[in-house]
C-alpha cells in the first residue's frame, strides 16, 4: 500500500495533507503554465510544511492552450465530456503513474482535501474509484473551507494569491469552468488571460459560456468577446476547486 496526496496546491488539500503527513508516502502536484506564478512559491512552502518533498508532474502540453489546440481536443473548450485541459493537463499524468504502480502491485491510497461539507462527494468519490483506498481528513476531523483557512494562516504561510483577489480556488487563472461573474472578474484582474481565452474561442468555434435562448428553446453558445462587461458582476467569482471532479464530471 502507497498512500499518496495529490496536492492541488489549494489550501484546502495543502491543510488536509499536513493533517495526516505522517501516513503519507508521497506527494504530487500537477502543474500546469496558467497557474499563477505564485502557485509554486505556495508549493516550496507547504513542502517545508510537510516536511516532506512534493514531486512536481506536468504534462508535455504544459498549458491549456496546447491542450486544446494539440492534444486532440477534437475543437471545443468545455464540453459534457469534460475539458480537454483536464484530460491531457492531469488525468493523462495521473493515470500513466497509476498503472505504473499497479504493475509493480502496489496498491494506492489517495488523500483528498474534501472539506467538512462536502461528505456526499466523498461518497461519489469512493465509487467512481474503488480500486483505490481514500483518506479524507478534513471530513473525518469537521474540518471546513474556513476552518483549513484559518490552520494555514495559523502556520505562517501565506496563502495563494489568487485567494486573496478573492476567488475561491487557486485554480489555472481563467479556468475554463467558471462562470459570467467568474469571467468578467478575469477580465478586470487579468485582461490579457479574458482576450486570449476569447481568441482561443473563436479559433475553435466552440464557447466556454452558454445561456439559454427562450426564441431557440436550447442553449447557445455566449461569446467572451461578446459578453456585457455588467452581467455577473454581483455573483461571486465561482468556479469549483479544480480537482478530481473536474475529471469525473459525467458520474451521476
Amino acid at each position: 500500500m502507497k498512500t499518496v496526496s495529490l496536492f492541488s496546491g489549494g489550501v484546502s488539500s495543502a491543510v488536509a495533507t499536513k493533517l495526516v503527513i505522517s501516513e503519507v508516502d508521497e506527494v504530487f502536484y500537477t502543474h500546469i503554465e496558467d497557474q499563477h506564478p505564485d502557485t509554486m512559491r505556495f508549493v516550496n512552502d507547504c513542502a517545508e510544511w510537510f516536511g516532506k518533498p512534493v514531486r512536481v508532474w506536468q504534462s508535455k502540453y504544459k498549458s491549456v492552450e496546447n491542450a486544446c489546440l494539440g492534444a486532440g481536443g477534437k475543437g471545443y473548450i468545455r464540453g459534457v465530456a469534460g475539458a480537454p485541459c483536464t484530460k491531457f493537463l492531469k488525468r493523462r499524468v495521473r493515470r500513466e503513474w497509476e498503472l505504473e504502480q499497479m504493475e509493480r502491485g502496489i496498491k494506492l491510497c489517495y488523500v483528498w482535501g474534501f472539506d467538512s461539507t462536502e461528505g456526499a462527494r466523498a461518497d461519489r468519490l469512493r465509487g467512481a474509484m474503488p480500486e483505490m483506498e481514500h483518506l479524507f481528513p478534513l471530513i473525518e476531523q469537521d474540518v471546513s473551507k474556513e476552518h483549513a483557512h484559518q490552520i494555514l494562516r495559523a502556520s505562517g504561510i501565506e496563502r495563494p494569491f489568487m485567494y486573496g483577489l478573492g476567488y475561491l480556488n487557486n485554480n489555472c487563472v481563467g479556468c475554463v469552468k467558471g462562470g459570467i461573474g467568474y469571467w468578467n472578474k478575469i477580465r478586470v484582474d487579468f485582461p490579457e488571460v479574458f482576450w486570449a481565452r476569447a481568441k482561443l474561442e473563436r479559433r475553435i468555434g466552440s464557447s466556454i459560456l452558454k445561456q439559454y435562448s427562450n426564441e431557440l428553446g436550447k442553449c447557445v453558445d455566449l461569446w467572451l468577446d461578446e459578453l456585457d462587461p455588467q452581467r455577473g458582476r454581483k455573483q461571486k467569482p465561482i468556479c469549483d476547486d479544480c480537482g478530481i471532479f473536474c475529471e469525473l464530471e459525467k458520474i451521476a
